[in-house]
């Protein structure tokens, strides 16, 4: 279909629903090749605008307030295309095309045993975060559902090596209900990593998970709450690197001329052409054809 037939509502439509699709780390590409295709300044602004909110919560996109890591995500989201930050206490539009800050306003909160709780649970999260991601983020927000409180939890690491053709992103998010004894943690762990040279390679990898806290006093829930995200994400981490194995030695098996088994360990060449030597040395030419023979196998 030629761009010619389609509709402006369609165009917009499929402007969005591209944009949207773009990796972490590469909307502003996605959206500078679809200025070359599309030539409609004023439509693509409005549809990148609409599409880069979506994709500041979709993939928790790292901001800095007076010093202090933002994670954008759906949870702190208060309408007209504005974000929250409890550190600062500030709302703002954030233009994702440009990497700026707009429209910043003052926005009060509430301080009460749930404002404290979540600056405890933020210091012990940070801890871990600092300890484990090399340029980790982390923030708590807060959310009242029916008269019930709830902390969320965001952590989000990212390495966006364009030039060397590849994109990377971890994040995961905890939600617990504020109890006074027992409570249920909810976490989701995701990871996206793209590879574009020579091969288009995406892989998006994710768990849901649920365990139980047991709330003692806030400083004990806190520290349990940090233990907690630090097990099961190392549990995750082990099993995603044991999937990429199995899938690298499955890739290799398909590569090589015949089905050989993929053991992983050194071959000790130079005892294997002593014993050669000593045991066929007055045979030298059938040592040499049968060498030629063995790498032949193995290629």
């Amino acid at each position: 279909m030629s761009r010619s037939t389609l509709s402006r509502k369609e165009k917009e439509r499929a402007i969005r629903r591209l944009l949207i699709q773009a990796p972490p780390g590469e909307f502003v590409n996605a959206f500078d090749d679809l200025c070359l295709l599309i030539r409609d300044e004023k439509l693509m602004h409005h549809q990148g605008e609409c599409a880069g909110h979506q994709h500041c919560q979709k993939y928790s996109v790292p901001l800095c307030i007076d010093g202090n890591p933002v994670l954008l995500s759906h949870h702190n989201v208060v309408g007209d295309y504005r974000f929250f930050d409890y550190q600062s206490k500030l709302s703002f539009k954030f233009d994702l095309l440009q990497n700026q800050l707009k429209d910043i306003q003052s926005h009060g909160i509430i301080r009460n045993e749930t404002e404290y709780l979540r600056n405890v649970v933020l210091c012990a999260l940070k801890l871990y975060v600092n300890d484990h991601y090399p340029t980790g983020n982390c923030n708590v927000l807060r959310k009242s559902v029916k008269n019930k409180e709830f902390l969320i939890a965001c952590i989000e690491d990212h390495s966006y090596e364009t030039r060397d053709c590849w994109n990377g992103l971890w994040k995961s998010k905890w939600i617990f209900q504020i109890n006074p004894f027992l409570t249920q943690v909810t976490g989701r762990i995701f990871v996206q990593a793209h590879f574009f040279r020579a091969v288009n390679l995406h892989i998006e990898i994710s768990k849901d998970l649920k365990e139980s806290l047991e709330v003692v006093n806030q400083a004990q829930l806190a520290l349990n709450f940090a233990r907690l995200v630090e097990e099961q994400e190392n549990i995750f981490q082990a099993a995603v690197l044991e999937e990429l194995q199995e899938l690298s030695n499955e890739a290799l098996r398909k590569i090589l001329r015949r089905d050989l088994p993929v053991t992983r360990t050194l071959i000790d060449w130079q005892r294997i052409l002593s014993d050669l030597n000593l045991v066929m040395y007055p045979k030298l030419g059938y040592v040499i054809y049968s060498r030629s023979v063995l790498c032949n196998w193995i290629i």
